[in-house]
């Protein structure tokens, strides 16, 4: 037991480029649970995305159980398995009220910038704060941009995906 708790554990909040960085096997395990993960082999997304991505928001991203993650990364990487893993949110949950499509003023297409290796973190964030209260924002990714969310919802925003088919996400925003 004492070997386990020296060993790099895997928990909801684990950064995503750290636990590859201590498991770089995992990165198969990953791109096997969701084909959107097959992303991280491009060195700029691991980069951006792994430094702020943790698990919970990774399995935000890939619409899966996050027990069901965390507990098959653990169980590849030798760990014993973790007791009451649930948050198993679904992306998709009933349309907020908020939500009015007839008053967005801004759209980003993102999943070209994604495909080429970018990210469109600061794109995003810049065209948010540009909103007044009563507008809306639409961003259309290939998953759920859980960690782009947080940070929004970390800054006054609401936001609400949508996944509208195979890697194509709508991602919503406003003012809170």
């Amino acid at each position: 037991m004492t070997e386990q708790k020296n060993r790099f554990q895997i928990t909801p909040e684990t950064k995503v480029g750290k636990m590859l960085n201590a498991y770089p096997h995992l990165e198969e395990v990953l791109i096997k649970m969701a084909p959107a993960f097959s992303k991280l082999k491009n060195p700029v997304l691991r980069k951006t995305v792994g430094k702020v991505a943790n698990l919970h928001q990774v399995a935000q991203m890939g619409n899966i159980s996050l027990g069901l993650l965390i507990n098959t990364l653990r169980k590849e990487a030798g760990l014993e398995q973790l007791d009451g893993v649930q948050l198993d949110e679904s992306v998709q949950s009933d349309r907020p009220e908020w939500l009015d499509l007839s008053r967005i003023v801004n759209r980003l297409d993102a999943r070209t910038i994604i495909e080429q290796g970018g990210h469109p973190m600061g794109q995003v964030m810049n065209d948010i704060n540009q909103l007044k209260d009563d507008e809306i924002y639409e961003l259309t990714t290939p998953f759920v941009p859980a960690p782009l969310v947080d940070m929004a919802k970390g800054r006054g925003f609401v936001a609400w995906s949508f996944e509208k088919g195979p890697e194509l996400v709508k991602t919503y925003f406003k003012r809170n």
